[in-house]
């Protein structure tokens, strides 16, 4: 019998151990966008929000160079469901990135013009939405791409 209730209590301690504590609802949201300069390196720091990252495959990916990328602006918000948008002026889309492990990963790149660059973008919350303001144009973006 106490060779029963034993085994009973380990194994009620291991079924215990495996469950995922899952803290919900969570918003990952940040209020502002954060404009940031690239440094000479290649990377952007925001001290607010404790993120730095390597920008430099950014710049490659989109224009195919990475070597000019000092002092350039690129702006980054994230939505409430931890998607992290960045773009930046000249660029022709938005990127959207997940926390991979000790990096970020592409979720998607939103295409915004064909056929011109961002000139001066600018980014906001508008839940459910990040809004991309690019002089008079304006654009509701989610996960899933533009959404008007």
């Amino acid at each position: 019998m106490i060779k029963k209730m034993f085994a009973a209590l380990i194994l009620s301690a291991v079924l215990s151990s495996c469950t995922v504590l899952m803290l919900k609802p969570a918003d990952f949201s940040w209020p502002v966008e954060s404009v940031l300069t690239v440094d000479e390196n290649g990377y952007v720091h925001e001290k607010r929000y404790s993120i730095s990252i390597n920008l430099n495959p950014l710049f490659f990916e989109e224009s195919g160079d990475s070597s000019n990328t000092a002092n350039k602006q690129v702006r980054i918000i994230r939505d409430s469901e931890g998607y992290y948008y960045i773009t930046s002026q000249g660029f022709k889309h938005v990127y959207l990135f997940l926390p991979a492990e000790s990096g970020m990963k592409l979720y998607k790149k939103i295409n915004i013009y064909a056929d011109k660059f961002l000139e001066n973008p600018a980014m906001n919350q508008r839940p459910p939405y990040i809004e991309l303001i690019d002089g008079q144009n304006k654009f509701l973006m989610n996960k899933t791409g533009v959404a008007r």
